[in-house]
């Protein structure tokens, strides 16, 4: 039998669509995109959970929450479901929407997500089950909240070397879909220090275009 298709945390569904984690909440919520919530999974009823198709079209609400009225974006969604073979897809009368565009960089950040799942591993043997680069002892949260308080990467790199620039990218993806539960963890609480930072602008959006906004904003 072929494998289910995989489904997406909200947390993984705004790593990959570009939308902070609330706003995907809020999208779901208001039932902007429709989320089907299974009768079970195991032993554990499932909250809510957001398939390929889904991720299209956050990715389409990122885009375009503030310019497309919401009953013209609903009926978008909807033509998106329909036509998943779609390449471009008329939104008003003078607007069409490349959904080829928008299926490929979902695409292309899924395979991101992917390698990274691949790349960092939990293994109760090691920091106590602290997730960390497969084969080394380098936790991953620490190194996303490097680059977040601005470490220079190449110091980074010059202190891990067992890590390069990709590695790197990968950390900051894996953490955001996987955010931490409780108190965010201090650098100092995994023995490190953070010797120098850096201020450089950086395109909120994954995909390095607009700067990300919830929908409702411009």
């Amino acid at each position: 039998m072929p494998e289910p298709a995989r489904l997406y945390t909200p947390a993984e569904a705004a790593a990959v669509s570009g939308l902070a984690l609330k706003a995907v909440n809020n999208v779901i919520d208001k039932r902007i995109v429709e989320v089907t919530k299974p009768p079970t999974a195991g032993k554990r009823a499932v909250r809510r959970y957001l398939t390929r198709n889904h991720l299209l079209c956050l990715r389409l609400e990122y885009g375009l929450a503030g310019r497309l009225p919401l009953e013209r974006r609903q009926g978008l969604f909807r033509e998106v479901a329909a036509r998943p073979d779609a390449k471009l897809l008329k939104a008003d009368d003078l607007l069409f929407v490349d959904v080829g565009a928008a299926r490929r960089e979902v695409s292309a950040r899924v395979r991101d997500l992917d390698e990274a799942e691949r790349l960092i591993h939990v293994d109760k043997e090691t920091l106590g089950g602290e997730p960390v680069f497969r084969g080394t002892r380098i936790p991953a949260y620490a190194i996303a909240a490097m680059l977040d308080a601005g470490a220079d990467v190449d110091e980074i790199l010059s202190g891990y070397p067992k890590l390069d620039r990709r590695k790197l990218e990968l950390a900051k993806l894996w953490a955001a879909a996987h955010p931490r539960r409780g108190r965010p963890k201090r650098l100092s609480d995994f023995g490190f220090t953070l010797k120098s930072t850096s201020r450089r602008r950086l395109p909120a959006d994954p995909f390095g275009d607009a700067e990300a906004r919830e929908p409702g904003r411009t």
